[in-house]
């Protein structure tokens, strides 16, 4: 399907659902909710780490992270391309600019509250992926955060350690490890990504088994990811309902 420039929109994505009107599949479209899963995960990772749990810290940094990132990244991104915009023209620039301003209006007011009462350091964390937020997906400073590294940073290291700092307002040297590890399951996911949109642009007649392929590896990459923040969440919460350990 294309827009009204005749530019491939992604409407017909494995993440989008097949029901209702358009331009709510369009929305729910934009939010690549399994890749925005995969970043809330990682800041879920990130919090499981800590010693106690604050339970209401954690839902506070999905939230965050989920309007912050899932949001108003992704309007941001279909905003300011100045390529190919995923999303073409399903939205209007003003109900894009609302997205931006609304979902960080909301989760920057929610971390402000953590920052002041709880956790200072979130505030380097939250200056530095606002940064990115802007630098990458309006491709400033001619597109130099716009890659796979500073990605893997941003969505990957960046929400793991947040997701530690909002417990304990530290850094251990666990959390670092698992920062990397989130890291470079943050850049094999956008390598395989890339791949597989330059592939899904391109015409096809017959039907293409090596984007298949890239298509099942996004999958299984984001479910292994979401179950085991899942997984390792019900185990801490069991872990802290019954004093185990």
């Amino acid at each position: 399907m294309k827009d009204n420039n005749s530019k491939p929109i992604r409407i017909n994505e494995w993440f989008v659902p097949r029901f209702g009107p358009l331009k709510f599949r369009a929305f729910i479209g934009m939010l690549f909710l399994p890749y925005t899963g995969m970043c809330i995960s990682f800041t879920i990772i990130g919090s499981m780490l800590s010693e106690s749990i604050a339970w209401d810290r954690a839902l506070s940094i999905f939230i965050i992270y989920f309007l912050g990132l899932g949001v108003s990244a992704h309007a941001a991104d279909n905003l300011g391309s100045k390529k190919i915009k995923p999303w073409g023209n399903f939205f209007s620039t003003l109900e894009l600019r609302l997205m931006v301003m609304g979902g960080l209006s909301v989760s920057y007011l929610l971390g402000i509250y953590y920052i002041i009462t709880f956790t200072p350091l979130l505030l380097i964390i939250a200056i530095i992926e606002g940064f990115f937020l802007f630098a990458y997906n309006f491709e400033l400073f001619n597109g130099f955060f716009h890659n796979n590294f500073w990605f893997a940073i941003s969505w990957g290291s960046l929400p793991l350690l947040a997701g530690f700092v909002i417990q304990t307002n530290s850094i251990s040297i666990l959390s670092l490890i698992a920062s990397i590890i989130a890291f470079l399951v943050a850049y094999v996911e956008i390598r395989i990504s890339r791949k597989y949109k330059e592939r899904k642009r391109k015409p096809h007649d017959i039907v293409d088994c090596n984007t298949n392929k890239l298509e099942r590896s996004l999958k299984i990459l984001s479910l292994i990811t979401i179950s085991f923040a899942v997984l390792l969440t019900v185990c801490r919460y069991i872990i802290e309902q019954y004093n185990i350990f």
